[in-house]
């Protein structure tokens, strides 16, 4: 539907967030607690929802699992009087020096926006949901080294890949365990000889795909390779993924050929008045990464605000 045949709020807010992960969350604790006048949105597919637990977040020496961690940060933003409204956000349109925001229920006026719409991982193809669900709750299935790298130390880790991210990720990983595998996702690698000199020297085994028939057998995870049926502790996919910076860049915000949107050091996107932060932005795909992008956008944002109109209680 188009956003001419909306009625606009009548009350232009100081800030939209478009997403509620790890980063959106972060910034409306700071914007509430700077007074602003937010609204939140998100379609509830963040990322950080489906990590079993993280060890790697500081303050949680037992890990916490990122659906907790999200309620906790819901919970502590409702403190400030910041909600989330559940909904897709379906454009961003400049008005002035102000915003639409276009969804299903109307648009909302704006002052600012920030975008921490984050990414969505490649899955390998053919593989069930009920399966994925289930070996990611378990560890058997992975998507971040870095995040758990060292819960599989000394394991058996196939890397379903190839080319050089695929080369990158197993390199990586070979610091954890001397028993990695490079599986390619279609029917043979794309290696150049750079590539086979770096697996060879690090001992990363090497099996041609197409990969497929992925199954749960116990506590391991079982792949179909042209080589027969693998069996491995913990599969990470190595296969990309998508960046959610659309809204950004049909709005006239500048991205890298990846779709990664181009900030500058406080988190401001090409268009004046629209910040990202986050997996949206190229940089360290981690919580605690966004969560700091997050604090400074939204400094930023509240002493942009302030210039144009200062702000007093």
């Amino acid at each position: 539907m188009p956003a001419t045949s909306h009625a606009p709020d009548p009350e232009t807010v100081d800030c939209v967030i478009v997403g509620a992960g790890p980063a959106g969350l972060t910034a409306a604790i700071y914007l509430a607690r700077f007074h602003l006048t937010i609204r939140m949105f998100d379609c509830g597919s963040s990322r950080a929802a489906m990590i079993p637990r993280t060890h790697n977040h500081a303050g949680f020496p037992g890990g916490i699992a990122g659906k907790e961690l999200l309620a906790r940060m819901h919970e502590q933003a409702r403190t400030y009087g910041a909600t989330c409204t559940p909904a897709t956000v379906d454009a961003i349109e400049r008005d002035g020096e102000d915003f639409r925001i276009v969804t299903a229920d109307g648009v909302v006026a704006a002052r600012s926006v920030l975008l921490a719409t984050g990414v969505v991982n490649h899955r390998p193809r053919g593989l069930e949901d009920a399966i994925h669900d289930v070996a990611l709750a378990q560890g058997l299935l992975r998507y971040c080294p870095i995040c758990d790298g060292y819960e599989v130390t000394d394991r058996r880790v196939g890397v379903i890949g190839t080319s050089d991210h695929g080369m990158r990720e197993a390199l990586f990983l070979r610091g954890y365990t001397a028993d990695v595998t490079l599986i390619a996702p279609d029917s043979d690698h794309d290696l150049d000889d750079t590539c086979l000199e770096k697996l060879d020297a690090a001992g990363i085994q090497r099996v041609d795909g197409p990969c497929g028939d992925y199954r749960i057998d116990g506590d391991r995870f079982v792949v179909r390779t042209a080589d027969g049926e693998m069996a491995f502790d913990s599969v990470y996919p190595a296969l990309g993924s998508h960046i959610r910076s659309e809204l950004a860049v049909a709005a006239g915000a500048r991205a890298s050929t990846d779709g990664c949107l181009e900030v500058d050091d406080h988190q401001r996107t090409s268009l004046p008045g629209l910040f990202a932060a986050g997996d949206v932005v190229k940089g360290l795909d981690q919580i605690s990464h966004a969560m700091g992008e997050a604090g400074v956008a939204a400094t930023t944002i509240r002493n942009l605000l302030s210039e144009r109109r200062p702000l007093r209680r």
